[in-house]
């Protein structure tokens, strides 16, 4: 039997703007053609919902969110959700959340967006010990040292 493959986690720290910056990152990865599956703060989800609405300059880029028709999150690019189903299948996952992702080889890649806060900065450094120990190890982007 082939060994389980390892989720890519990448961590991207220093984002000025959390909710733009995920806004601006689901655009790219829609324009890739990628399925990605946002798990976010029930909270955060209508601000999102609506970064999403102005980041494509006039480009509507396709997202479904919680209580949308099944169908609709089944057969959307990207997912917004408040808790990950089994059957939520994506190549890419951004959490947003403060507890790292249950089972990250589910997805080819795990994003994790940190914003400028101390206290998203201790969540975020709490998920990348949980995930390097479960043998993974995370990819750091320092988002102020690439200007984005």
């Amino acid at each position: 039997a082939e060994p389980e493959s390892m989720a890519e986690v990448a961590f991207h720290f220093n984002a000025p703007d959390k909710l733009a910056y995920t806004a601006r990152l689901l655009r790219k990865a829609w324009l890739k053609g990628a399925r990605v599956v946002v798990l976010s703060p029930p909270e955060a989800i209508e601000e999102l919902d609506r970064h999403i609405w102005l980041v494509g300059q006039g480009d509507f880029v396709p997202h479904a969110r919680p209580g949308d028709p099944p169908a609709v999150q089944r057969h959307s690019p990207i997912l917004l959700t408040d808790r990950l189903e089994g059957g939520d299948a994506a190549a890419v996952l951004v959490n947003l959340q403060a507890g790292a992702v249950d089972e990250p080889a589910a997805f080819a890649r795990v994003i994790e967006v940190v914003g400028l806060d101390e206290a998203d900065r201790a969540a975020a450094r709490q998920r990348w010990r949980a995930y390097t120990a479960a043998g993974i190890e995370p990819l750091r982007h320092d988002l102020k040292q690439s200007g984005a």
